[in-house]
């Protein structure tokens, strides 16, 4: 059974640190806004 609870801790720690580094990405990082084209071909307003 402490095998268990060492996994089950091993895990839970991991866990933790990942939503820690995606909350930080999250709120601390900002992205650089920026103008974006699409062309579109013709052939795809067609119908049918």
């Amino acid at each position: 059974m402490p095998s268990l609870f060492r996994f089950l801790t091993i895990v839970a720690v991991l866990a933790g640190i990942v939503y820690g580094v995606i909350f930080s990405l999250a709120n601390f990082v900002n992205p650089k806004p920026r103008e974006m084209t699409v062309t579109i071909p013709p052939d795809r307003f067609l119908k049918k």
